[in-house]
């Protein structure tokens, strides 16, 4: 069956309203540059991976100089964050609450080539991935549940069991851009098969958008306030978007 396309704003809400169900839980967003991508967190994608702990390990050996408040998370599951904010590979996989933060970045990707290439707009509904990863209580638990323990840097490092899938949780948002993202996050274990290839695949809904409407998307984005600053409140993106304007 041919993946419905999204060439519009209006196109998104069409088909959304025609996917989210209360009755499914809520949805959750992820977009994608390039529509071959798959729901795959980085670090799960690398061919020759260095052990998560060396990676952390690393991390926090230059990074606590330069920090006024160390994170506090249980588990190390603050520093994987921290870890994820400044693009080091995690098992962590962004998603927003809203779809206009997933859309922008489709349209808005750093790499030049991108913008020639059909993207994607995936939605997740977490519950429905969480009842194959939990099992027993079907719910979305917190990062600072000790029920996601065995998802620890620990737990994971000891390589005891290949079976546990994905998980979707939600962490605090206890820094500017994550809030303005409206971010939760999936996180991986042991088994690498991509999250749409999970049992059915139900779970996750896939929307194409072509390449040769990523400008006029572009477009209607800033037509209604979704800016780099919006999604990234830094001063950089001050200077972005000024730079943009004097084009």
């Amino acid at each position: 069956m041919a993946e419905k396309q999204i060439k519009s704003i209006a196109d998104m809400v069409k088909h959304l309203k025609k996917v989210i169900d209360p009755k499914r839980g809520p949805a959750w967003c992820r977009g994608h540059a390039d529509a071959s991508w798959t729901l795959q967190p980085h670090y799960d994608r690398l061919k020759s991976p260095v052990r998560e702990t060396e990676l952390l390990n690393k991390f926090r050996q230059n990074a606590n100089l330069l920090l006024t408040r160390a994170p506090t998370s249980p588990y190390d599951f603050g520093w994987m964050f921290l870890m994820q904010h400044y693009g080091v590979p995690t098992r962590l996989l962004d998603w927003s609450e809203s779809p206009l933060v997933a859309l922008y970045f489709v349209v808005e990707d750093p790499d030049p080539k991108n913008l020639k290439k059909d993207g994607a707009l995936w939605l997740l509904f977490p519950l429905e991935l969480n009842a194959y990863s939990t099992k027993a209580q079907v719910y979305i638990p917190s990062f600072e549940d000790d029920w996601l323990q065995n998802y620890s840097v620990d737990q994971y490092s000891k390589e005891k069991d290949n079976g546990i899938l994905p998980i979707a949780a939600i962490a605090t948002r206890n820094n500017p851009r994550i809030q303005a993202q409206l971010g939760v996050f999936t996180i991986s274990h042991l088994k690498k098969t991509p999250m749409e290839e999970i049992e059915d695949g139900k779970h996750c809904v896939k929307l194409l958008i072509p390449a040769g409407s990523k400008e006029s998307l572009r477009q209607e984005l800033r037509i209604l306030g979704v800016t780099r600053f919006q999604v990234f409140p830094e001063l950089t993106s001050i200077g972005d978007n000024l730079r943009e304007e004097l084009k």
